[in-house]
């Protein structure tokens, strides 16, 4: 197999531009762009390739294009790419174009919106993704601040204070696809896998007390203790403490006559909202299937705590999070400060970029090298160039 440096000397400063480009941006350079982007190769190899990346993160389809279906499977559970652009996409094109620290799209009071005073665009409403599906089919380029403009989702959605944001988390499309029916543990599940490349399976740890473990969940599941001694427990030990910062939260949706939550909305309770079935600001999801183990927890609030700090998991790096909260803005926090959360962010867009796995010592070496660049400052704009450049010559 030819190493990835012997494949870079074979390829000319053109063709390494060209290259860059069409990885970057999946349409080929214009002349007068190419000639810039090889003299910048030419000039300094290695900087000057990382120059010509951002160089071609100008062109308005790094938006339009390779940041929508880059982030369009994170939307929904089937992780298709072919679904409407959203709130969640959406904000997370805007970030990167306005160079935000990425680490806000787990806990900021954040959303990108597209402009409702351009012709043809619907005011955005937290009961619909009619702005967005507008914007989609305007011919409006998101690369642009005057059509995909920055606001927040507490003044766009009376439903959540400041304090109850939590990045692309709270968006109405997470909500729908995570918070619709369910316990919430989905809207767990994905964002651990979605923002920490990790799924459950790989950080189930069966050495932490089960004594959070909700009522919903046998412990002998089909007459079996010890397929939840050796299983179960090891998800649902480090998830359920942590999946308790969404206990206020739910999509509510007419499930007759909007079977698909169409026209459905993330709903809040806030201080003064009590469940009538939970007594409490609990939603009464959180409280289903309480007879399958009645000695089960019984969630009272929203507060949350990270056992995976101890055990096996100490692997995933927490950092300077809290360790502990309330709500899920102080869990984004959690996940954000993370080394895993860096590490995830650099790996997704390397194999986005590259076209493939790192598959060598040269691969993981640039890895951790693209990591301590990206959190330097958390521009993901950072990967998307190292990346790029580090791939040019394949």
């Amino acid at each position: 197999m030819v190493g990835t440096h012997a494949i870079t000397a074979t390829a000319g400063p053109r063709d390494q531009a060209k290259r860059i480009h069409e990885r970057i941006a999946g349409v080929p350079p214009s002349p007068e762009v190419l000639d810039t982007m090889a003299e910048a190769i030419t000039l300094n190899e290695q900087a000057g390739a990382v120059d010509a990346a951002y160089t071609a993160m100008q062109d308005p389809a790094f938006y339009d294009v390779t940041l929508k279906n880059f982030v369009a499977p994170w939307t929904n559970e089937a992780m298709s790419p072919f679904v409407p652009l959203n709130d969640y996409t959406a904000t997370v094109i805007g970030m990167v174009r306005d160079n935000h620290d990425f680490r806000r799209i787990l806990y900021g009071d954040i959303l990108y919106v597209g402009n409702d005073n351009l012709n043809g665009i619907s005011a955005y409403s937290p009961s619909n993704n009619d702005n967005y599906e507008d914007l989609e089919r305007s011919g409006y380029t998101l690369s642009d601040e005057n059509v995909l403009v920055e606001s927040t989702q507490s003044t766009l959605n009376p439903e959540l204070p400041t304090g109850a944001t939590a990045g692309v988390i709270t968006t109405r499309a997470a909500a729908r696809a995570f918070f619709s029916a369910g316990t919430n543990r989905a809207m767990f599940r994905f964002t651990l896998l979605n923002h920490m490349c990790n799924d459950l399976e790989q950080v189930a740890d069966v050495s932490l007390p089960p004594d959070r473990i909700r009522q919903d969940v046998s412990r002998s599941p089909g007459g079996d203790s010890r397929v939840f001694l050796s299983n179960c427990v090891g998800c649902h030990t480090g998830m359920d403490p942590m999946t308790q910062a969404f206990a206020y939260y739910d999509y509510q949706y007419n499930a007759d006559t909007d079977p698909d939550g169409e026209l459905g909305r993330l709903i809040y309770n806030s201080v003064s909202d009590v469940d009538p079935e939970t007594g409490t600001r609990v939603v009464a999801k959180y409280h289903i299937n309480s007879t399958t183990f009645e000695q089960g927890y019984v969630t009272p609030d929203d507060g949350w705590d990270n056992y995976w700090r101890s055990g096996a998991n100490r692997r995933l790096g927490w950092g300077d999070g809290p360790g502990s909260g309330n709500g899920a803005k102080s869990l984004g926090m959690e996940f954000a400060n993370s080394n895993a959360f860096a590490q995830c962010q650099v790996k997704k867009v390397f194999r986005n970029v590259c076209l493939r796995e790192p598959s060598n010592d040269n691969d993981r070496s640039k890895i951790a090298d693209i990591v301590t660049k990206f959190r330097s400052g958390y521009n993901l704009k950072t990967a998307f160039a190292e990346s790029a450049a580090y791939c040019r010559g394949e």
